[in-house]
């Protein structure tokens, strides 16, 4: 029986398996866009040994794989979690594919080349019938999302870009409020108010050593995000956004 319960973080986990790095890296994005915490690996024997260790509440599995073909991966997913929810994708859309696919397990058939919505459109179906709806609201109300930027209030995690990235509580409570409202700039003292619940500016430069300290893990190597507003203060907005 799964235990999803006690796994520490309750996002709607989802585990994709594709030997294509580009390919996973473009699933992952859009799972962490919709507010779900992406695994990946690039063969069947990883597959396995990785849904033992994260618990997925549902798998995209591609057909072929380096070692094990989808097809054996499924059953072998399908001995340790029989309901868990799988969609699988390959290039062969002839009848019989199907067929297999369906019999030894799938719940869902996508062939490629196949369109980033429908996948996602499909996996959500499956979460959805498999009683992880209930999960995946919650785990909506808790998320917010700008861009390829994602944060769940509920778990304290963050992503960029699929990656994750490690903040304080504070660096997560200031980024968190800028997050309620992009392209809005905050002055120096009313994230002092917000995030310190303090109106007294005796902190010296406080919001911009955590502003400082935000930029350096949210935008390092990447097209920035987090804005000086010069004698306003700051705004956060996606990547190719522009000041209005």
């Amino acid at each position: 029986m799964s235990q999803r319960g006690a796994v520490r973080g309750s996002a709607v986990r989802v585990l994709i398996v594709d030997d294509e790095p580009e390919l996973s890296e473009v699933l992952a994005v859009a799972v962490t866009r919709a507010g779900w915490q992406p695994f990946t690996a690039a063969d069947g024997h990883g597959a396995v040994r990785l849904a033992r260790e994260c618990d997925p509440h549902a798998v995209v599995l591609d057909w072929m794989l380096p070692d094990l073909d989808g097809v054996s991966v499924l059953r072998r997913l399908r001995y340790e979690n029989a309901e868990l929810p799988v969609l699988m994708l390959t290039a062969r859309d002839a009848l019989e594919y199907r067929l297999e696919g369906l019999s030894a397990g799938a719940d869902d058939y996508v062939t490629k080349p196949f369109s980033l919505e429908e996948v996602m459109l499909r996996l959500r179906g499956l979460l959805r019938r498999a009683g992880a709806g209930a999960e995946e609201s919650a785990a909506d109300r808790s998320v917010r999302r700008l861009g390829d930027l994602v944060l769940s209030e509920r778990t304290r995690e963050v992503w960029r870009g699929g990656t994750p990235i490690t903040l304080t509580a504070k660096e997560f409570d200031l980024l968190w409020f800028l997050m309620g409202s992009p392209r809005q700039v905050f002055s120096k003292a009313q994230l002092l108010v917000h995030v310190w619940n303090s109106s007294f500016d005796g902190e010296g430069n406080l919001v911009e050593v955590y502003i400082y300290s935000l930029r350096s893990k949210i935008d390092k190597g990447r097209a920035p995000m987090i804005h000086t507003v010069r004698g306003v203060g700051y705004v956060i907005r996606e990547a190719d956004d522009r000041p209005c």
